[in-house]
């Protein structure tokens, strides 16, 4: 699979304004974030753009033979921007569907108060079923996301290949590069931060797929932009 891939890097997006009303919505017990745009135009925050210019700054420090041949985004405002700032005028830049967030249908933009309280049968449901193939109507679970994942490495066709995606996306390439099990999946998601602007790259060791920088984020600090906190796996927007 992927013939031709030496490296994959996953960079998250951005800090973004979801994320912060996330936070806030949270914090206060609301059931609901308080986000006007549809999940795919939430825009980077004042500190996402920072943290995308920290990434531009250090891949024009880097020699260009360690720079993507290739770079993928996801659809979403906030991930084609982290792209652009990050690697600009790429010439071989692309947008995927498939690299989207998980779209969470009846409980999009709940915080975990609001699925508790507004659909306390669908808290159940997950717990008993897990995060990955928990499906939420009208929505995804891991395990589709996965799929269209898969789909989208077979298509990928450079030498080196940088992924702008999300916080899900992070969790699911860990599953299918090093083909780890669901129970370690799951753990990885809820003991490893993935902050934004982070960056997760594996190289093709022996024709297996061995992780080389795990959610690092010295080149924001050292090209000075924050690295924000991740909040971790949920249903709530902003991923």
């Amino acid at each position: 699979m992927f013939a031709g891939v030496e490296w994959i890097g996953l960079i998250r997006h951005g800090e973004c304004e979801a994320a912060l009303a996330r936070e806030a919505a949270e914090s206060a017990g609301h059931e609901v974030v308080d986000v006007a745009v549809r999940e795919a135009d939430v825009p980077l925050s004042p500190e996402g753009e920072r943290q995308g210019r920290a990434l531009g700054r250090w891949f024009a420090a880097m020699p260009r033979e360690r720079w993507p041949d290739v770079v993928v985004s996801s659809p979403y405002r906030r991930t084609i921007a982290t792209a652009r700032l990050a690697l600009p005028g790429h010439p071989r830049t692309r947008v995927d569907e498939r690299l989207r967030d998980r779209e969470l249908g009846v409980l999009d933009q709940l915080t975990s108060h609001g699925v508790a309280r507004r659909h306390p049968e669908e808290h159940a449901r997950e717990r008993r079923l897990g995060a990955f193939y928990y499906r939420p109507p009208g929505g995804e679970s891991w395990a589709d996301v996965a799929l269209r994942l898969r789909s989208l490495l077979r298509d990928v066709d450079g030498r080196r290949v940088l992924l702008v995606g999300h916080e899900v996306t992070a969790f699911l390439l860990r599953y299918l590069l090093e083909c780890l099990p669901e129970p370690d999946v799951t753990a990885f998601a809820r003991n490893v931060p993935v902050p934004h602007g982070s960056l997760t790259s594996w190289r093709r060791e022996d024709g297996l797929w061995v992780l080389e920088r795990e959610s690092e984020t010295a080149h924001l600090v050292e090209h000075d932009a924050e690295a924000t906190p991740a909040e971790g796996a949920s249903t709530a927007v902003g991923g």
